[in-house]
């Protein structure tokens, strides 16, 4: 199980990221990153839809209802070009971080 402190770190870039990809509703987010992360990360609702509003007060994403193909009323969500901004900020931030523990982890500066 991934620490939650790091669940909730990633859950803006992963969520931005899939979006940049197209749009989405909440519950594909959460099927998109279960199996992204080879199941390794199971969010739930009560994670995602904080985070979600949290992202569309800040104006990174934008929110529409629509009916699905099977009849039912889900709320789509899409980045936006402020969401675009922020994620690849984000990404540079991540991959900085990612850099610095690759170079320990696989060069054998840190034990293991």
């Amino acid at each position: 199980m991934i620490d939650k402190d790091l669940v909730a770190a990633s859950s803006r870039p992963l969520i931005l990221s899939i979006l940049a990809q197209g749009e989405s509703y909440g519950y594909a987010l959460i099927q998109r990153v279960r199996e992204l992360s080879g199941g390794q990360l199971q969010w739930s609702d009560g994670m995602l839809y904080p985070v979600l509003h949290r992202l569309e007060k800040e104006g990174l994403i934008k929110a529409s209802w629509r009916v699905s193909e099977t009849g039912r009323r889900r709320k789509y969500y899409r980045v936006c070009s402020t969401g675009q901004k922020e994620l690849a900020r984000q990404r540079q931030q991540w991959m900085a971080i990612h850099h610095a523990l690759e170079q320990l982890w696989e060069t054998g500066l840190c034990p293991t």
